[in-house]
């Protein structure tokens, strides 16, 4: 058994709360908090947050363990804000005898039929924005753009909404429920918090006049929420109640938009900055659009023939780390290499340390997308996670940054 692991816990409940908090707020963003304990205590180290202790697992033999025994050690964990604001029947938040059964039921549009229908639907829409952009002579802003393409692409899918104000409302809700994920939960007026949880109101409200108008025949759309609604007679088995369908809409538009988006635009801020990747990023993407014929939109099999852009993904996911860290918390007592960890404990492994780690990857501070030329070791690249928890949108994720940078790429020089 090594020694107990270093860290500073500070006082009882408050801990290193309003430090993390702090770092949450600023534009050095939360990861901050993290590294500089890094820093002061040596790759493992533990704090205490909202109350609770946390451990930082550096590295992929420690990352295997936790993956390896979801549910039977460990369970997601998570802040109370952020149960708060996504509901406690989100895939998020639910406890182990309910996750198996709302993920299998969730994954319907991420199946490999649904997925294809999305990414021709998606082209579609990504080429008549830019199209309208081009004609205006505009600019853009790339993470604006994108965070608008994909949260009108996720509704469009989920419920299948295309009214713009309506959109631009759930958009603007669900902005303040993710600003309150990681806030300090006090109802107050004014605070990230409580605009937060009267966000999640009037989205739960939202939600539930569109399931009532479904449910007395008003509207049928063949989309996500729809085939949720027609299992209403199943046995409780195979549907989900109204609540778990509401609380896991709203995870979803929120996991759907913020992290693709953000990839989407560190992507191409990496392009950018090394013209070699973007050249030869450029070339396998003009020599697909070349036997397309014109007009026609990209379908999956266009997808799989991206085997560099596909590179290209992998190391800016590898490098943008949009998930910092997976949360997990100890079912019971137990050992992560030779550390004693408690029950109650939060484990959080670090994607970020383990990706920009030298032993892992040589020099992990360079763009390369060709060092997914070589198998990686298991447990070094978890940009989704891994085991019975992986991001369910991991496939979607993938595929829209592909279209996304097959048109930039082919389009414009």
């Amino acid at each position: 058994m090594r020694e107990d692991i270093p860290g500073r816990l500070g006082l009882p409940l408050i801990g290193e709360t309003f430090s993390f908090l702090s770092a949450t707020n600023s534009t050095r963003g939360c990861y901050d908090f993290v590294r500089l304990r890094r820093l002061w205590h040596g790759r493992w180290f533990k704090t205490r947050l909202f109350g609770k202790i946390h451990i930082f697992i550096p590295n992929p033999e420690g990352a295997r363990t936790i993956f390896a025994n979801d549910f039977d050690l460990f369970n997601k964990g998570y802040v109370k804000s952020m149960a708060d604001a996504v509901g406690k029947k989100s895939l998020l938040c639910v406890p182990v005898e309910n996750h198996k059964r709302i993920r299998r039921l969730l994954s319907e549009p991420f199946s490999m039929t649904s997925l294809s229908a999305f990414i021709t639907k998606f082209d579609k829409m990504l080429c008549g924005r830019l199209q309208k952009l081009e004609e205006k002579g505009k600019s853009f802003k790339v993470l604006d753009f994108s965070m608008k393409m994909t949260f009108d692409a996720m509704c469009d899918m989920l419920m299948s909404i295309t009214e713009d104000s309506l959109l631009r409302q759930i958009e603007k809700d669900c902005t303040a429920v993710s600003d309150a994920m990681l806030s300090f939960p006090v109802m107050i007026p004014g605070t990230r918090y409580y605009k937060g949880i009267m966000g999640r109101k009037r989205l739960m409200e939202t939600f539930r006049d569109i399931i009532v108008r479904r449910r007395t025949g008003e509207e049928s759309p063949g989309d996500f929420l729809q085939s949720m609604l027609q299992r209403d007679s199943f046995p409780d088995s195979e549907k989900l109640d109204d609540s778990e369908i509401m609380d896991n809409l709203l995870t979803l538009i929120i996991a759907g938009q913020t992290t693709t988006a953000a990839a989407m635009m560190w992507s191409v801020k990496f392009l950018h900055d090394n013209r070699d990747a973007q050249d030869i990023l450029r070339d396998e993407q003009l020599s697909l659009a070349k036997i397309k014929p014109e007009g026609a939109s990209l379908n999956h099999e266009d997808i799989n023939n991206m085997l560099y852009g596909l590179k290209v993904v992998k190391e800016t996911l590898r490098m943008s780390n949009v998930l910092l860290w997976f949360p997990r918390v100890a079912l019971n007592d137990c050992t992560i290499e030779g550390y004693e960890i408690k029950k109650g404990w939060h484990v959080n492994i670090d994607a970020t340390c383990i990706h920009y780690d030298s032993d892992l990857f040589k020099d992990p501070l360079k763009f390369n997308p060709q060092r997914f030329d070589e198998m990686q070791k298991p447990y070094s690249f978890i940009p989704f996670g891994s085991g019975p928890r992986t991001c369910l949108g991991m496939n979607m994720a993938k595929v829209t940054m592909l279209v996304f940078l097959h048109r930039l790429t082919s389009c414009y020089t």
